[in-house]
């Protein structure tokens, strides 16, 4: 019987305590789950009418079980073994996060970043491409699936047989596909990307690869009717409200694993709740963090709440009083499977709390406008740099706060000085091989260290399909630092008329244009050598000092 555990302490406590009885006197969670549109009030009805059905996919998805395991006994059988999912935002997030919970392999390229879309096409006598495209016209994912596909083609393998299109009903990608004599897999159209992982997004790769779904829909199943119920208890009021619910509102959510045995689970969360809340200057903002000596959760600021992600606990109240009068801890445990369908409950409820539509995404939407405007412009009109250090080209958007600063060290530092030291947060966005680059990511708690502030790691472009929104829709508290590279060797996108090269640079300079243009301190660091930028890179943000020692 799968169980979920929701204990919080302090302010966490306290919303729950404020919040949860207006949630339950509302009657929100049994009209959630009846579906009913008008919780978020009438300018989210139109769209919240046509997103709801995630709530019924425990059970509306059991069909794709058979389905699954038998194109997956198919292609076994052929002898391909390797599964590579190309897909954004919610349509990868979620099948990483089953299959490296379950420890099975999955290729997941979520990005257009030339050398990692390079590296993914290998070993193709034994690979299955799934394209997960909800609207079907998503640009990298298409860009992708060309690769794949011309690929397959000059491999004397047909790609009708190794391509496995997953999309809604009716969009283009469907209908070209079944066109071409590709094998597809719809998804309910009435489940928003984020909200799609016990979809067919979710279920298909996962599946394929050899996780198993069905314990996934049962442990999501075991627990509908606890989250469906209008009752003080429900674990997904309580988590939404200690989400958004906190007075005065708590808007950075710390996220920490201690030892859920959920594997990258904070990665699929963030996405969750960055982009359903954060518009209409308010929201939630996630900050993935590694362990518990990471300073947001060793010395959390006053705005911030740690949620940690612990093991199946019978105990439902705290072990402890808070050790700081001022904290804000949550605790929630439970399998995978319950714990998508908790979150996913949770969100809804917040965007109840805070008063928006959890359902849109209206500022992903402008950075990839931006994006395409400047594709269409072509990529060479960039502006020229302020200043360049060595391998680092240094521009400045958002505002006249470089001053003269002409050295990486020193760019960062007039960055940070634009931080507000109470509501602030920042945010290191780097374009580049996840993969091959991940040491980055190390910096992210000296930084934090550095500024007292909650920072928070995305690569790109995944993350504009996640904190992206939050970026430009959320409170404007944010400063901003965009590292970008010149690949290694440019790809290729066969039929388009720009390469993958191309189109990451667009995305980067469309993402840096929008954030300028709501006035939010852009710094771009751009590596014209991939090595030894990224060495500077790397050594100016290390060399920053802790906040207690900075002068």
């Amino acid at each position: 019987m799968s169980s979920l555990g929701v204990v919080a302490s302090g302010a966490a406590a306290d919303a729950i305590a404020a919040k949860v009885p207006e949630l339950v006197e509302a009657g929100f969670a049994g009209k959630l789950f009846a579906q009913d549109a008008t919780l978020w009030g009438p300018d989210a009805e139109s769209e919240s009418a046509i997103r709801l059905s995630w709530v019924g996919l425990p059970r509306s998805s059991r069909p794709l079980i058979g389905e699954i395991a038998a194109l997956r006994d198919q292609l076994k059988a052929e002898g391909v073994d390797r599964v590579v999912l190309c897909g954004m935002g919610g349509s990868s997030l979620a099948p990483e996060v089953i299959c490296a919970t379950d420890d099975v392999p999955l290729v997941v390229l979520d990005s257009s970043q030339p050398d990692m879309v390079r590296d993914a096409i290998t070993d193709l006598d034994r690979t299955v491409v799934v394209v997960s495209s909800k609207s079907g016209s998503t640009v990298e994912t298409d860009s992708q699936r060309r690769a794949f596909q011309a690929a397959f083609s000059e491999a004397g393998i047909d790609p009708t047989a190794r391509i496995v299109v997953v999309t809604d009903p009716g969009s283009p990608l469907d209908e070209q596909s079944r066109k071409d004599g590709y094998r597809v897999i719809n998804a309910d159209p009435n489940v928003g990307g984020r909200y799609s992982a016990l979809t067919a997004f979710g279920l298909v790769p996962s599946g394929l690869a050899g996780a198993d779904i069905e314990a996934l829909l049962d442990d999501a199943e075991a627990v509908s009717d606890v989250l469906s119920a209008d009752d003080d208890a429900n674990p997904g009021l309580r988590l939404g409200a200690a989400m958004a619910g906190t007075d005065p509102l708590r808007d950075k959510l710390v996220i920490v694993d201690d030892g859920s045995g959920i594997v990258g689970f904070a990665d699929w969360a963030e996405q969750l709740i960055a982009e359903s809340t954060g518009k209409q200057g308010t929201g939630i903002l996630p900050v993935v963090v590694g362990t518990d000596d990471d300073p947001e959760v060793a010395q959390p600021a006053a705005d911030v709440t740690v949620v940690h992600l612990v093991a199946d606990s019978d105990d439902d109240e705290p072990a402890d009083e808070p050790v700081h009068a001022d904290q804000s801890t949550v605790d929630v445990s439970g399998p995978l499977g319950a714990q998508l369908l908790l979150w996913e409950v949770a969100v809804a409820a917040a965007g109840r709390l805070l008063g928006i539509n959890p359902f849109d995404q209206p500022d992903v939407e402008s950075a990839k406008k931006a994006a395409r405007a400047l594709l269409d412009k072509g990529i060479g009109a960039t502006d020229e740099p302020a200043a360049t250090d060595g391998a680092v080209e240094i521009r400045a958007l958002g505002g006249d706060w470089l001053g003269d600063a002409k050295t990486v060290p020193a760019a960062i530092d007039a960055l940070l000085a634009q931080l507000d030291p109470k509501t602030g947060y920042v945010a290191i966005m780097a374009y580049l091989d996840r993969l091959a680059d991940a040491d980055l990511a190390q910096t992210r708690p000296v930084v934090a260290r550095h500024t007292g502030r909650p920072t928070t790691f995305g690569w790109g472009p995944r993350f504009l399909h996640s904190t992206g929104q939050f970026h430009k829709g959320g409170p404007a508290t944010g400063v901003y630092l965009q590292v970008t590279t010149q690949p290694r060797e440019d790809l290729a996108i066969p039929g388009r008329e720009f390469t993958f090269g191309d189109f990451i640079a667009s995305q980067a300079a469309g993402d840096a244009q929008v954030l300028a243009e709501h006035n939010r301190p852009v710094l771009q660091l751009h590596l014209t050598d991939h090595d030894a930028g990224l060495a500077q890179v790397r050594d100016a943000l290390e060399a920053l000092a802790p906040a207690e020692a900075a002068t």
